[in-house]
């Protein structure tokens, strides 16, 4: 049979994968497995795309954020969804020497890589409040729920009455905390224990000029007026929307790792993606699924390891670039669930990686290209990424 070499090993004609000739596999009690002195076993990671995340980034990012509020004013940070999926360990590890001190996440569950990350001391903070179930964390990994309704405050009282927690307020955007009647009635209860911080947040935040802004603005004062708990409105929008939504707390999260509306952010996330296997392709001759695209000249094709279920959603494929040392080049034909093929007719050489999330197309380009926003591109980024942590 005819064979010629690919990049990940030994290739046949009809493109079938044969183990690479570098490899070698010893038999064991539970199956095979890779030696672990061979190339292949060393290069774990050799058809994996990587993800590369510099902690020293986002710590410039919670300086930078830190510095937009007046000194008396704490920056905490959010660290919910596994840290934005960066690693919400790391992720609050780095922040924390940055000096942040009090840290977010949405359940009690997600608290518990931030706290063995940051030990004792900061104080972990639980958007979704004290649901059922969740005594225990609370209680051994010391967390501060940030109670919703009177049935969560009824339940945080009488399961830990000695515990600290904060209250969230709903002031209009209808989605967590007590409404203003339901605060009035609770409100002597709710201060009568610890309570640490009374929270609320901003629904247009990114839309400075938005109406809803002022307004929430003036409902959270007069439903916290003459609260001796410290208060917090903004999160990364609120911090940009000026001194009067800053209150005693800020929480910034997507500004953090380099989205917007925090224009002025430094990249924290790279994303490069090995290249599995060159060939050429003749003029009219088609690639991908559903003939998407049609060659129009003699071209240079890679297949790049990595797909919509790492993230990379197929809409954004017409519209997308990815870079080889800074040249750009084209997505072409359909992004599959773990390839997508890329037009390097134009590069001198072909290229073993490509990446396509950099400073030169960051989350939110992506975000655009695929019509939705940087959170979700951040937070879809799956596990098959080799993650690389620099900086820090």
């Amino acid at each position: 049979m005819r064979r010629k070499r690919g990049h990940c090993g030994t290739i046949d004609a009809s493109t079938r994968v044969i183990w690479p000739r570098s490899a070698s596999l010893l038999r064991g009690k539970r199956g095979f497995r890779l030696d672990p002195h061979c190339p292949a076993a060393q290069n774990s990671h050799m058809s994996v795309s990587t993800l590369s995340i510099d902690l020293d980034a986002l710590a410039a990012n919670w300086r930078a954020l830190n510095a937009q509020s007046d000194a008396a004013v704490e920056t905490a940070a959010v660290v919910k969804a596994d840290g934005y999926g960066l690693g919400s360990g790391k992720v609050a590890s780095a922040l924390a020497k940055a000096g942040a001190r009090r840290f977010f996440v949405a359940a009690a569950e997600e608290a518990i890589a931030v706290r063995q990350a940051l030990g004792e001391g900061p104080e972990i903070c639980v958007f979704s409040g004290h649901c059922d179930g969740d005594t225990d964390l609370i209680r051994d990994l010391d967390l501060v729920p940030m109670l919703n309704s009177a049935e969560q405050l009824r339940r945080h009282r009488e399961a830990l009455p000695e515990a600290a927690y904060g209250v969230q307020l709903d002031s209009g955007m209808n989605r967590l905390g007590m409404e203003p009647a339901e605060w009035s009635e609770l409100r002597e209860n709710a201060e009568a224990g610890d309570l640490r911080l009374v929270m609320s947040h901003l629904a247009c935040a990114d839309e400075p000029d938005h109406a809803m802004n002022r307004q929430q603005l003036n409902c959270f004062k007069d439903m916290t007026s003459g609260v001796t708990a410290p208060r917090a409105l903004a999160a990364t929008g609120g911090i940009l929307l000026g001194p009067d939504y800053h209150f005693d707390l800020v929480r910034p999260g997507v500004g953090l790792y380099g989205g917007l509306p925090f224009a002025g952010a430094r990249p924290v996330v790279t994303v490069a993606l090995p290249v599995i296997q060159v060939r050429s392709v003749q003029t009219g001759e088609s690639v991908g699924y559903g003939n998407a695209w049609v060659a129009e000249r003699p071209s240079r094709v890679a297949t790049v390891a990595a797909g919509y279920a790492d993230g990379l959603h197929r809409v954004m494929g017409p519209k997308t670039q990815v870079f080889a040392d800074g040249v750009a080049c084209p997505v072409i034909g359909r992004v599959s669930m773990d390839l997508i093929t890329v037009d390097v007719t134009d590069l001198p050489q072909d290229p073993t990686a490509l990446e396509i999330l950099n400073a030169a197309q960051t989350v939110d380009d992506l975000a655009e290209n695929a019509g939705t926003i940087g959170y979700e591109i951040l937070t879809s980024l799956g596990r098959r990424y080799a993650r690389r942590y620099l900086g820090g």
